[in-house]
């Protein structure tokens, strides 16, 4: 097993004595596990030794899974997640915490859990009278949902290089690249919704959260503030993706009617171009007696009936606008 025991301010490892010892004990602890192995040892710990509800042990076991809290007879059962974009699976925990002790559940070396840990005697929610377990939960949660700020600059920075890239020249690349973006931020509404709407229930004081005081209660209104912001973000970020993919569109229709128009108008030119050379190439007796023997027709019929097209439809061409002037 795999663990950090925190007990009197000091870090120790989460062995079997240790743990057994500490919850044999009436001082308060904080003991924050690694389930990497997924070898059932931290089951059988919480389930066995700690006694906590099967249901909520059986949830802590599955990560990548929607924020919940669930209030149990003796204890509090919660699960946060933060930003992960690169699916790392490092930026979830589980939290089972009651009167006495706090346990952590994560995967990996959970930054957030790190930070709380290197921070947890300065911050000054722990100097305003707050339960230990409240403080660290308080903690936790906050990393987590701070951690997604950095990650929606990013996209609002991606978004607007990306809008400029299309303007000047859209290709199917940042097609692939809008759609990859929109599935991130709809993946991060998934967590950032549900964690919401758990923080405004823990807020509403639905279920008695061990620790709990009214100085707390303003901390964790705060984190609600926080992720109504969040939520907020991603729908308009959401909103102004789909923007951008309307205007890649629109520009790649844009870009489609110009060669369209291009190529009506050299049809247009031969058109006519065609008709004179296959009217006069017809081996008629009456056009080849009549127009053989006089050297001007060739110049005066043949060409310059074709020039003189070309000349009338350039001037159409330049009264309807076709290219690029105004229209009369």
């Amino acid at each position: 097993m795999k663990g950090t025991l925190t007990q009197n301010g000091q870090d120790s490892e989460a062995t079997s004595e240790n743990v057994l010892a500490a919850l044999s004990g009436k001082e308060f602890f904080w003991l924050d596990l690694d389930d990497s192995a997924q070898d059932g040892t931290v089951a059988e710990l919480l389930g066995v030794h700690f006694k906590f509800h099967p249901l909520a042990v059986t949830a802590a076991e599955k990560f990548a899974v929607r924020p919940r809290f669930d209030d149990y007879d003796d204890f509090v059962y919660l699960a946060a997640r933060g930003a992960d974009p690169h699916d790392t699976g490092e930026a979830e925990v589980h939290c089972f915490w009651t009167d006495r002790y706090i346990v952590t559940v994560h995967r990996g070396d959970c930054p957030s859990v790190m930070a709380v840990r290197n921070r947890i005697d300065q911050h000054h929610i722990a100097t305003n009278n707050a339960s230990p377990q409240i403080v660290i939960v308080y903690l936790i949660v906050n990393a987590l949902v701070d951690g997604f700020f950095p990650v929606l600059n990013d996209f609002d920075d991606k978004i607007d290089a990306l809008e400029d890239d299309i303007l000047k020249q859209p290709t199917e690349e940042q097609l692939g690249v809008l759609f990859d973006m929109k599935r991130s931020l709809m993946n991060m509404r998934k967590v950032i919704a549900p964690q919401r709407d758990m923080m405004a229930s823990i807020n509403a004081g639905v279920s008695d959260v061990p620790g709990m005081t009214d100085e707390a209660a303003r901390y964790f209104r705060d984190l609600y503030d926080h992720l109504i912001r969040l939520a907020d973000l991603v729908d308009s970020y959401r909103d102004l993706l789909s923007s951008v993919m309307d205007t890649h569109l629109s520009t790649v229709s844009n870009r489609l009617n110009v060669v369209m128009k291009q190529l009506a108008i050299i049809a247009t030119v031969f058109l006519p171009l065609s008709w004179l050379t296959g009217f006069f190439g017809q081996n008629f007796g009456f056009l080849v007696n009549h127009l053989i023997t006089r050297t001007w027709t060739f110049y005066v019929i043949g060409l310059g009936t074709e020039v003189v097209a070309v000349g009338l439809l350039y001037i159409l061409f330049k009264r309807r606008g076709w290219l690029g002037g105004p229209t009369v």
